[in-house]
């Protein structure tokens, strides 16, 4: 899946005493209180506002409807409770891992033709985000029949995907290599991230099973010789770059990220410091083709506190909401 790949916003399910608070309650450990309101309530009830609005810009405006489906609807899943795939697509270092794989992405030219062609990121960032984080959550915590319906959807769009780059080059969304490519991108910079951003970053055998889980999502999609464990990945990745090179498309979609990025100013700082995070996190190779500069050691410090700043307020808000 393409822009903003996310789906941390929807999580699982709750557990108690942890996050979702439920409002205006005067317990005693609370702290101290007046007239029977605490005086934390107003610092929760901002907290959940907040929470509240950034999970509907992930979610889209139907996100609780979407979230209570995806973990309230019985039957089997493709993947189990503890599965190392939950771990990471339920963890706020998917923001950062989001913006990464992008801007990997669009180092392959025909993949950046299809997005500059055939998708509205320009034009509803928010709307293909909140896609793209239901159709990762419903393959990773819904039901089987929803998340193979899921798939179903995405192979059906990209089936009329078909096109040719501005160099003649002529590529389908539904080319199971381009899927491969893609796959590879976004599963390596989840990876990335999670595994310097991550509430619990996962042990070398996790991270294998990691890759394994989310290569049938990969497969499922249409893609082939999907890797299954992280020296596999690497290796694929590595594979691609004699066929990388940033075109003007996807310079331009860096900038578009980067420099006019699509969120409202109250949203420009924790969002300054994901995209910091994700540039700081991409090899040498790939910031030097899309024209960004390599950061020194002043700066991959600061990128990476702000990168941990932004992940744990991300995951603060969002475990502020309260129930239903």
């Amino acid at each position: 899946m393409g822009l903003f790949s996310v789906s941390a916003g929807y999580g699982g399910p709750r557990h108690p005493g942890r996050g979702r608070l439920a409002l205006g309650t005067t317990a005693a450990a609370d702290g101290p209180y007046r007239g029977g309101v605490t005086l934390v309530d107003p610092v929760r009830r901002w907290r959940a506002r907040s929470g509240e609005a950034l999970f509907l810009r992930v979610a889209g405006p139907h996100g609780h409807r979407s979230r209570t489906r995806i973990h309230g609807r019985p039957g089997p899943r493709w993947f189990p409770p503890d599965a190392a795939v939950r771990v990471v697509h339920g963890d706020a270092s998917m923001f950062v891992g989001g913006l990464r794989s992008l801007l990997l992405q669009s180092l392959h030219p025909a993949a950046m033709a299809g997005v500059a062609s055939h998708s509205d990121f320009r034009d509803d960032p928010w709307g293909r985000l909140a896609g793209t984080s239901t159709f990762l959550a419903t393959t990773v915590f819904g039901t089987a029949d929803d998340a193979q319906a899921a798939v179903d959807a995405v192979r059906t769009i990209h089936a009329r995907v078909r096109g040719v780059t501005p160099d003649g080059i002529v590529y389908a969304a539904d080319d199971p290599d381009l899927l491969r490519w893609v796959h590879v991108a976004e599963i390596e910079s989840f990876l990335v991230a999670h595994d310097r951003y991550g509430s619990h970053p996962l042990s070398p055998a996790r991270a294998d099973e990691y890759v394994a889980q989310t290569a049938r999502v990969g497969r499922a999609l249409g893609a082939l010789d999907v890797p299954e464990t992280v020296a596999g990945l690497r290796a694929a990745l590595e594979g691609y770059r004699p066929a990388l090179r940033a075109t003007p498309a996807a310079v331009d979609a860096a900038q578009f990220l980067l420099r006019e990025p699509p969120v409202p100013w109250t949203l420009r700082p924790g969002y300054t410091a994901l995209a910091a995070a994700a540039v700081e996190s991409l090899p040498t190779w790939a910031t030097d083709a899309l024209g960004l500069p390599r950061p020194g050691r002043v700066r991959v410090a600061a990128a990476r506190a702000a990168g941990h700043g932004a992940t744990r307020a991300i995951r603060w808000l969002l475990a502020g909401q309260p129930e239903g």
